[in-house]
């Protein structure tokens, strides 16, 4: 019979295994802040269809398709009637304060012409907004080991907010340097 010992790690190195393990844990953030970002693109697309209500369903259909593929990416089984719940009511919490580029956004394209140059701007950026806060916060969920059946939208709710803010100032700066490049 072997006998094991422990050979003590100086302080600040980590035994091989647990390298390996934390180049695995940066790698899978940093694909699922790449596939929050694409589909940030997507969201904000979507926001530009000129029929009201259409461009907010294809706009649900790209953040579940975006919360699905991070719950891959984390090995969460995704389940999409909680993903839709979850969704609503993240976004619940952002719409009264984001009235002014987000349902009247949508609301504006029925006006013809005006109405479109002037709703699908604040609702693509209301989108990709939305869709920064709602990868953010399931990214740092799913970073933690949580699951679609322990999150729980109200205890998030304020840093959703503060996450769509952020996601809000950096959608402004894509659509600028998109103009910019074209």
């Amino acid at each position: 019979m072997t006998k094991k010992t422990s050979v003590p790690v100086s302080e600040g190195a980590q035994p091989a295994d647990e390298q390996k393990e934390g180049i695995v844990l940066i790698e899978r953030e940093k694909k699922a802040l790449k596939t929050v970002k694409n589909h940030m693109w997507w969201s904000m697309g979507a926001g530009l269809i000129p029929v009201p209500f259409v461009d907010l369903v294809a706009v649900s259909g790209v953040q579940l398709k975006m919360i699905a593929e991070i719950s891959k990416i984390y090995n969460v089984q995704f389940q999409e009637g909680r993903g839709k719940a979850v969704v609503g009511a993240l976004v619940g919490y952002v719409v009264p304060s984001s009235m002014s580029f987000g349902l009247v956004g949508s609301l504006l394209k029925a006006v013809p012409v005006v109405g479109v140059l002037v709703g699908a701007p604040s609702m693509a950026l209301f989108c990709g907004a939305s869709a920064w806060a709602l990868g953010k916060v399931f990214i740092q969920h799913f970073e933690s080991g949580g699951t679609f059946l322990t999150f729980n939208p109200a205890e998030v709710k304020d840093h959703f907010q503060k996450l769509f803010e952020e996601g809000r100032k950096m959608a402004a700066t894509m659509e600028k340097e998109k103009k910019a490049e074209g």
